[in-house]
């Protein structure tokens, strides 16, 4: 499919610049193509350490290095700030809208969409207001100040002898089980039971109920038995509550019911943080209906052996929204599906024989449970606790882009490690006040002005 004779390079549109995004565009480096990457954010995010900013211990930065800083060196490739909102499969373009409400027109010879993933409610959306998931950076952002200011709240409500609501402030439940919610959980515990005790004066941030629930009758239902007991074991000894085969059933700002095999339960809590399902971008959706091809029960559209489209060879689907030999939707099978597209658009171009179908090999799992504890199951090999941290610690520190951001995740990780400080734990009372109750600061200023205004003597009487 060489393109000698149009006068141009081949055209490539590559929408997201998540793993799958940025695996495929740098490996066309050297191919004779002109490389367009659109995406939302103007960052790379390496989602497996956002609970990580969520909790306080990285900075953003460190994750989210700017897309256009990652490919600079790569003279084939423009970045673009916007949101794809059409997928034109006939006329073969790509229909976007910019920062400033143009619209852009974007026209390719080969589409590939890594759009990933976001959360899903199983049908209960509104959820969403009061467990909030954890997907994209703003979200790690509004868990931290949703946690840091619970703290806060609680040390209030402790003042005010109010000990209910300082019970409700400090009780924390994460619906899902999986890598996510254990190394969130984990996180959480670790900051009311080692970090945060001595920065309170009224409240004893020990006494946090930390509580991990999942419909699965284990927790880490995707590992092996070895792991899932070891995990369970020491989230115990951290404290935490553990509630399996047990789902969630409603929820509203100030709590959560709960199902499980004593039946139902409400439990007050402020803080709920949902890590329990995901679906797939629009865009698979939209790319189901152009193409034909069908769609599983979380979105995922289906694609071909070679990770095209039914009868749109042109047109490359990868990662967490594509349904693939039953691959998960991580970073690895995304990365892997990037360089496996690179090389057949590169034979595509350079009139070469295809590759084989894709082919994915799997590295292994691996979770952090708390400081120096981990579970990992890599290559045949299972490893718990240090052992365990330490290849998690080696592998995500390999996988971080840039030497700048490397040696900052490792000094961050060794401070934490020999300290009880977190460095990012910075929230502002307007910030506290929008998360926790849902309202714009200057609206609940307003009303309290308002209400001020309302109970107070008339001037004469003032006088």
């Amino acid at each position: 499919m060489s393109d000698a004779g149009t006068g141009r390079r081949h055209r490539v549109v590559v929408v997201g610049g998540g793993f799958g995004g940025l695996s495929v565009t740098r490996a066309l480096d050297k191919a004779p193509v002109d490389i367009t990457v659109v995406d939302r954010t103007n960052h790379h995010l390496f989602q497996p350490l956002l609970y990580e900013v969520a909790t306080g211990i990285l900075s953003e930065g460190v994750i989210a290095p700017a897309l256009r800083s990652v490919l600079k060196r790569q003279e084939n490739v423009r970045a673009l700030l916007a949101e794809v909102t059409a997928l034109d499969l006939t006329s073969r373009t790509v229909t976007a809208i910019a920062p400033d409400g143009e619209v852009l027109e974007l026209p390719y010879d080969t589409l590939v969409v890594s759009a990933g993933a976001t959360h899903a409610y199983f049908g209960h959306d509104e959820w969403a207001a009061y467990a909030p998931g954890m997907k994209t950076l703003e979200d790690a952002r509004r868990l931290r100040r949703h946690i840091l200011g619970a703290f806060e709240m609680a040390e209030m409500a402790e003042l005010a002898k109010d000990p209910e609501e300082r019970a409700a402030w400090l009780t924390f439940v994460v619906v899902g089980a999986g890598p996510t919610g254990v190394e969130l959980t984990g996180q959480i515990a670790e900051l009311a039971h080692r970090v945060l005790p001595r920065d309170y004066r009224a409240i004893d941030t020990r006494q946090a109920t930390i509580i991990l629930i999942d419909a699965a009758p284990a927790v880490l239902p995707p590992f092996k038995e070895k792991l899932q007991r070891y995990t369970k074991r020491t989230l115990e000894k951290m404290g935490i509550e553990i509630r399996v085969s047990t789902a969630a059933v409603d929820m509203d700002d100030d709590s959560i019911t709960v199902k499980g095999p004593d039946g139902e339960q409400e439990i007050r809590a402020r803080t709920k943080i949902w890590a329990a399902g995901v679906r797939a971008s629009s865009l698979a959706r939209m790319l189901g209906e152009a193409s034909g091809a069908g769609l599983d029960r979380a979105g995922r559209v289906a694609v071909q052996p070679d990770c095209t489209l039914p009868g749109h060879p042109e047109v490359f689907a990868i990662g967490d929204m594509v349904s693939l030999n039953g691959l998960p939707g991580v970073a690895q099978p995304a990365m892997q599906e990037g360089g496996y597209v690179a090389k057949v658009i590169t034979s595509r171009v350079t009139d070469q024989p295809a590759p084989e179908p894709f082919k994915y090999f799997d590295k292994g799992s691996m979770a952090t449970i708390g400081r120096g504890r981990a579970v990992a199951d890599a290559f045949g090999v299972r490893l718990t606790g240090v052992p365990a941290f330490g290849t998690w610690a080696f592998i995500h520190v390999l996988y971080l882009i840039g030497w700048g951001s490397r040696i900052s995740t490792l000094y961050r990780w060794s401070w934490g490690m020999f300290t009880r400080n977190r460095g990012q734990r910075l929230v502002t009372v307007g910030q506290a006040r929008e998360e926790l109750t849902h309202r714009k600061f200057d609206e609940l200023r307003s009303s309290s002005a308002d209400a001020l205004s309302s109970t107070a003597p008339p001037a004469s009487e003032a006088r």
